[in-house]
């Protein structure tokens, strides 16, 4: 293996013992206590990826913590959700004098398998954000979280019996929806980051559309918007559909809508030539989604506008 590579950690097990913990109760369901992780570090220190659900909820020390690009204040928890997968940095070395507390909640794939929780759980946004753009959780909140994660803990420490996956399951699902009822009223509170980050988008839409990189490239993926503005594809989608009700390819397609209403009214360019200048292989793609979106061919615009 490269030394550039993430290590792969394939089992709760195998990340029990990085972590310095004793063997976890069950094989593909864990819950822990991160005051006892004791991290066995690498040499040279190594990132890691892991094949299994990982669910975080840490206190830190003091309470400043990075949100994004920014920094925040809380006073309560602050939660991490990844999916299998997912690369997360070496992790640090124990430190006396800089606790961190809370508690882990690791779930192999299996462990859902033929439950209704298998796919509804791809639902969930928030497992691709990226670790830096965390759940900030108020007093009451964590409260609410932590009694779910002893309700877990509970059932994980009793003996294993034909229930105990069905109920730790149900818990699971309820934490679930409660992460995504947080980060709503997360994304709401943060109404003026939003509006900055929605500033920042038509900014850069704006400079593409009326640039060179429009005839290089076509029009921008998602991907290469949300790496301009430095945040995940779904934070960013799941942000604009809260503060405009449409997502980051929505935004896209009205402002490739604009700049082709420019051209169609401004210019001489066949419909053919417009579509390949904006990006579309087809200029049948073209016209479909022009008409859909204004009720109108490209031709019939040009008509009515003349």
């Amino acid at each position: 293996m490269s030394a550039t590579e993430p290590y792969r950690i394939r089992t709760i097990e195998e990340y029990h013992h990085l972590a310095g913990l004793p063997r976890p109760e069950h094989p593909l369901v864990s819950v822990v206590n991160m005051a006892d992780v004791r991290w066995v570090l690498m040499d040279p220190p190594q990132s890691r990826t892991v094949d299994f659900y990982c669910i975080t909820l840490k206190r830190h020390s003091g309470n400043a913590f990075r949100y994004g690009q920014q920094q925040y204040q809380t006073q309560g928890g602050i939660m991490y959700f990844m999916a299998p997968g997912q690369v997360f940095g070496p992790p640090p070395a124990y430190d006396e004098n800089n606790k961190t507390t809370g508690w882990g909640l690791y779930i192999h794939p299996d462990f859902l398998w033929n439950t209704p929780l298998t796919k509804q759980i791809r639902r969930y946004e928030y497992f691709d954000y990226a670790v830096n753009e965390a759940l900030a959780l108020t007093e009451k909140e964590e409260a609410t979280m932590i009694s779910i994660i002893q309700n877990i803990q509970t059932e994980y420490n009793a003996n294993m019996d034909r229930f105990s996956q069905d109920i730790i399951i149900s818990h699971i699902e309820t934490l679930l929806n409660y992460s995504d009822r947080f980060y709503n009223r997360q994304f709401l509170s943060h109404k003026i980051e939003n509006n900055q980050m929605l500033d920042k988008l038509e900014d850069l839409l704006n400079d593409y559309f009326n640039g060179k990189d429009l005839l290089a490239h076509g029009s921008p993926s998602v991907q290469y918007v949300a790496d301009k503005l430095n945040i995940s594809p779904n934070y960013l989608s799941s942000s604009l559909k809260i503060l405009t009700g449409r997502n980051t390819q929505q935004h896209i397609q009205d402002k490739m809508l604009e700049k082709a209403k420019e051209i169609i009214s401004t210019t001489e360019l066949s419909v053919s030539e417009i579509s390949y200048e904006l990006g579309f292989d087809h200029p049948q793609s073209f016209s479909r989604l022009f008409k859909a979106k204004t009720g109108q061919s490209p031709l019939e615009f040009r008509q009515a506008f003349n």
